[in-house]
Formats: structure tokens, C-alpha cells, sequence
């Protein structure tokens, strides 16, 4: 029964040997990674936009009623 997990064929080296051989960026070479990144930024963007919004609401502050 625990065969099945300890006798399993080790691709650490082929894995290591494709990251090591690509010629672009470490944080592009994962699978998946652009999906990743571009939704990290996507998040960060928004919030730094939420954030600039709100200081500019604070900074100017309430009209003047008379």
C-alpha cells in the first residue's frame, strides 16, 4: 500500500535541468506564472489606486458650507 508512494520515479533532476536551462526570468519559468504575477499586479494596482484616492479625499477634506 505504501508502495505506491515511496517507490515513485524521482524527477527532481529533469525538473532542475529545464529551470536551469531557460534564459528568462526565475519568477517566469514556474508554470502558471503569468497568471500569477498578472493577478498580483492587477490586485496592487487596484489597491495602490484605493489608497491614493483615499489620501486625496482626506487631503481635501469637506467643502465649505455657508
Amino acid at each position: 500500500m505504501i508502495d505506491a508512494v515511496v517507490q515513485r520515479p524521482n524527477y527532481v533532476p529533469e525538473r532542475q535541468r529545464a529551470y536551469q536551462a531557460s534564459h528568462s526570468p526565475v519568477y517566469y519559468r514556474p508554470p502558471r506564472s503569468r497568471l500569477y504575477l498578472g493577478a498580483y499586479f492587477t490586485l496592487f494596482g487596484v489597491g495602490m489606486c484605493g489608497t491614493v484616492y483615499g489620501i486625496y479625499q482626506l487631503a481635501m477634506g469637506k467643502p465649505v458650507r455657508k
